[in-house]
């Protein structure tokens, strides 16, 4: 038979309703002739550079090669990794996967340097990152997870990137964040002309349309995150933006029971953050082959429709009480002992939501104490400072017994 013969075959059975037990078999046909890919890319900024609308987030991937053969298979060129990914093994993997392709890829890792890092110290860092990737060069070095000015105002990140680049082993520079201090951040990045693109936590829950809906009945004032501003600012200036924690926490088996044909809660989250208007793109962690075609099932989609509308409120009134919001301060100094709180609820959602205990507790190791001070806590005068309703203290010394503990011997 034919590839149009199959499809005309597959058409006719479909309309024609050859019973309820042949639909889920004709349903897998009809994906094996048409799987999701790309459909669209974009001009990331003043880069140039083309990249899929939707990309790959290897800040899970640990030698599964095969899974970025198959999401480069179905269009996907636009790779995100870090050196601390996994401890290397997200970069080595993607370096030993893309043999051969390096041409057709872009490829962006990034950097966690502090505020006083020395060029030399992450000139380092850039050059083990490209042993790892088995290439001579990455297409953007990110400043990663910047959420203090000082780290983006270190003088030496400009002398890094400007040695890099004369040298060929870097081609743009970025910024990454999703602090509560993101704001400042970018204003100071974009402000002094210190990156090419700019790689930002943002999603449905800040829209300040959608969160006053949703928030309408609650006896608080919603909090907006100043995000959109700094993000059309980069835009004007054809600095390029990609989008991430585009999930909002990624409870996505929490989801299935509402999702309907035509529609899945990942999909909706995307098609409202591609269709904004602030981000040219976005990318998402992808851990199997069904979770890249799913995620692509949102590519070229065009803009959020109403069946999508009703999955987002569905989250928000599932988890809407437990997840922070990225870049909202508001608790910022509510906590007399200084507890980072916004950063302890972030290692909480890695730990809940992503289900990656490692990563976790690798991040609150990095707080210092964390949230010890909130176990025993008598004046948690942080329990009202979350406009969003959170329950802050309900939250945080649970994270701290979970993540501040040694791990249990297996």
């Amino acid at each position: 038979m034919t590839d149009i013969d199959r499809r005309e075959f597959l058409r006719r059975t479909a309309v024609a309703g050859m019973g309820v037990g042949l639909l889920p078999a004709i349903a897998e046909a009809m994906a094996r002739e048409h799987p999701p890919r790309v459909r669209r890319r974009v001009r990331l900024g003043r880069t140039g550079l083309e990249v899929p609308d939707i990309g790959f987030g290897g800040s899970r991937l640990s030698g599964d090669e095969a899974l970025v053969r198959h999401a480069l298979d179905r269009g996907i060129t636009y790779f995100d990794t870090a050196e601390s990914y996994t401890g290397g093994d997200s970069e080595a993997t993607l370096g030993s996967a893309l043999q051969g392709s390096r041409e057709r890829v872009t490829i962006a890792t990034k950097v966690q340097a502090s505020a006083s890092a020395t060029r030399d110290e992450m000139m380092a860092a850039l050059e083990g990152s490209l042993r790892r990737l088995r290439t001579d060069h990455v297409d953007v070095y990110f400043l990663h997870a910047v959420n203090a000015v000082e780290r983006i105002a270190n003088p030496e990140w400009p002398e890094l990137v400007a040695r890099a680049k004369q040298q060929g082993k870097i081609r743009w520079s970025g910024m990454s964040g999703h602090g509560g201090r993101l704001v400042s951040c970018v204003d100071h990045a974009l402000d002094h002309d210190l990156v090419d693109v700019l790689l930002l936590g943002y999603n449905f829950g800040q829209d300040p349309s959608f969160t006053q809906r949703f928030t309408a009945s609650f006896d608080f004032v919603a909090v907006q995150p100043d995000l959109p501003r700094v993000m059309a600012k980069a835009r004007e200036r054809d600095v390029g933006v990609i989008a991430m924690k585009t999930l909002r926490g990624a409870r996505l088996n929490d989801m299935r029971r509402y999702e309907g044909e035509g529609a899945t809660f990942a999909q909706a989250a995307f098609r409202w953050v591609l269709s904004g208007g602030y981000a040219d793109s976005l990318v998402v962690t992808m851990r199997s082959p069904e979770m890249v075609d799913e995620y692509l099932g949102a590519s070229g989609s065009g803009a959020s429709t109403r069946a999508d509308a009703a999955l987002l409120y569905a989250y928000e009134r599932s988890q809407g009480t437990l997840q922070c919001r990225y870049g909202c301060d508001a608790c910022l100094d509510a906590c007399p002992d200084a507890v980072p709180i916004a950063e302890v609820l972030r290692t909480r959602m890695y730990a809940e939501d992503y289900e990656d205990e490692s990563l976790a507790r690798g991040d609150y190791a990095a707080l210092g104490d964390g949230a010890a001070a909130c176990v025993g806590c008598e004046h948690q005068r942080c329990a009202g400072a979350c406009p969003f309703g959170l329950s802050i203290p309900d939250l945080t010394a649970p994270t701290h017994l979970r993540l501040g503990a040694p791990r249990a011997a297996s």
